[in-house]
């Protein structure tokens, strides 16, 4: 029998979600059914005094229930470092704000198993990370510098455009050979930040979807395909893309056994790849989604595997 733990989600308003949508909720149903007990926190709740890391939090009751998922007790301040599991699921930006939680996380890792590991989380952002399997990706450029753009895109012509650092398909830009705008949307990006930005060939095959492939300690367990909505050049389902059943290549297995290893070493138990056309496009490991699509297609419960992976970790 798994001894009780008790388990920590540091996330967004919970109030919010959506409960037919959302992995963190059926993290914590999935915790919860095992007789974990589970406390609440914003990241803007979380604190570093004395070497003590405390989040002003709640505990937490939840059930699949609409309008009524969850139920809170009463405010504690709660020594974060008690907590056998802190699950570290607040969406993107993945800001300075972002990079501060995971260094305060890093005061209580691994002795409290912060999920993913805080500073493997920092050293992945997602569009940075996988530059590292570079012979798995699609030809790709990071700069803030106009003239290397303007090269990369006299070489291959159609190209994707997107923020470093963005999430969920915003500021994600096709720019075909023919588009005049490239410099006008150079110019707004500059504006807005200093960060360098991605350029990426465009993938023709991105028209036949965008695959989330979901990784467990290092392990691909499950998929879904992303189809973007017509004449649409991203498959966020953020911005109206479908998802559909699907299973994987031998291209994508070749892909996930190649970097399987590294995310496992690293701590990054819970991963969702995205792969177009054959090629690895990103590695997400702040705030992995996809668990409920891919249970509705496949009916495997990924939740349960990945709070198997926590449980060996800690011994439970």
């Amino acid at each position: 029998m798994t001894r009780s733990l008790s388990v920590a989600i540091q996330m967004d308003p919970i109030e919010s979600i959506n409960i037919d949508a959302d992995s963190t909720f059926v993290l914590g149903l999935e915790a919860q059914g095992r007789g974990h007990r589970l406390w609440h926190y914003l990241p803007r709740h979380l604190a570093l005094s004395g070497g003590r890391v405390l989040a002003r939090a709640r505990p937490l009751q939840l059930r699949r229930e609409h309008g009524n998922h969850f139920t809170f007790g009463a405010w504690e301040e709660l020594d974060v470092g008690t907590m056998d599991v802190v699950l570290m699921r607040q969406d993107p930006p993945f800001d300075m704000a972002y990079i501060t939680a995971t260094h305060i996380l890093e005061h209580i890792h691994p002795r409290t198993l912060v999920v993913n590991d805080p500073a493997a989380v920092r050293n992945a952002p997602e569009k940075l990370y996988v530059t590292h399997f570079p012979e798995l990706m699609p030809p790709t450029l990071i700069t803030a510098d106009p003239a290397q753009i303007a090269a990369f895109r006299r070489e291959h012509g159609d190209i994707i455009l997107k923020p470093l650092f963005g999430n969920g398909g915003a500021g994600v830009f096709h720019v075909k050979p023919d588009d005049s705008n490239l410099n006008a949307l150079l110019e707004l990006f500059t504006e807005r930040s200093r960060e360098p930005l991605v350029i990426q060939r465009y993938v023709p095959d991105v028209r036949k979807g965008d695959k989330r492939i979901i990784l467990v300690d290092g392990e691909a367990l499950g998929a879904i395909n992303r189809v973007p909505a017509e004449g649409e050049a991203r498959s966020n389902m953020h911005v109206g893309g479908r998802p559909e059943p699907t299973t994987l290549t031998d291209r994508e297995r070749e892909i996930c056994r190649a970097i399987g290893p590294a995310l496992k070493e690293q701590g990054l138990i819970f991963v969702g790849i995205d792969v177009i056309g054959g090629f690895l496009t990103e590695i997400n490991v702040t705030s992995p989604t996809g668990l409920q699509e891919v249970a509705r297609f496949d009916g495997v419960n990924l939740e349960a595997d990945i709070w198997d992976a926590i449980e060996a970790r800690r011994g439970g």
